[in-house]
């Protein structure tokens, strides 16, 4: 695995307390007093990492554990209002990288979201070109239990509708599988770009392919949801 990085490490401070040049971690290594976030630091940062996709979740989760329990404000009850802020700050910090990070879907979001190629509720929600057959068939059958249900439909209708839309939706639910692949895939040429030490060009095409993958999947699971939402109803 690679090296992990630390808080501040492209930003080196003075320590607040003993006035130390800072190491760039959470704790002074002269003083031992907790220390200030960097400024900017992203939460591939805050916990340690190099900004890399394709993360071990064991090795990821103990080392959240690790600084949580050093970090954790029960440590700084006796401490100075200063330091008990700096503790409440970090372990909040903390708390919100791990979930962002914790999940592969939710972690490249983190990332193109920190580059500012993603911003909430914003993402595009149109059928990939590819699927625009397949929607309109779902979508059809859809409309057609819809109407069944609210002008009351017969049970046999009702089943036989339910069993044809459920049918239609596990094609849908393949091809969510076949879009997490292509981000794992994807994951892969990232992390290798990134220890190639690739330009912002080519940070960015990858950036843009993540993207577009990303809105595919969630116009996907979206469809999906909603056809498992309407045979719950039904």
């Amino acid at each position: 695995m690679a090296a992990r990085t630390s808080p501040a490490e492209t930003s080196a401070t003075a320590c607040w307390s003993c006035g130390a040049t800072a190491t760039g971690e959470y704790f002074c290594a002269k003083c031992g007093k907790i220390q200030p976030l960097a400024r900017g630091a992203d939460y591939f940062t805050l916990l340690g990492l190099p900004r890399k996709l394709v993360v071990d979740a064991d090795d990821l989760e103990r080392h959240f554990h690790q600084l949580s329990w050093k970090l954790h404000p029960d440590n700084f009850m006796r401490a100075g209002e200063y330091e008990r802020a700096l503790s409440l700050e970090s372990s909040s910090q903390l708390n919100d990288a791990f979930r962002a990070l914790r999940d592969p879907v939710s972690r490249v979001e983190y990332l193109l979201s920190h580059a500012g190629m993603r911003s909430e509720g914003h993402h595009k929600q149109q059928a990939p070109p590819e699927l625009l057959e397949e929607v309109f068939e779902l979508n059809e059958s859809l409309d057609e239990l819809r109407d069944a249900r609210q002008s009351g439909g017969d049970a046999a209708e009702m089943d036989a509708l339910g069993r044809r839309l459920e049918a239609e939706s596990l094609k849908f639910a393949e091809k969510l599988d076949e879009v997490d692949g292509e981000l794992a895939e994807l994951f892969t040429e990232w992390d290798r770009a990134m220890d190639l030490g690739a330009d912002q060009a080519a940070q960015r095409m990858l950036m843009d392919q993540m993207n577009e993958v990303l809105n595919r999947r969630s116009y996907i699971r979206n469809l999906v949801q909603s056809v498992q939402r309407e045979l719950a109803e039904a």
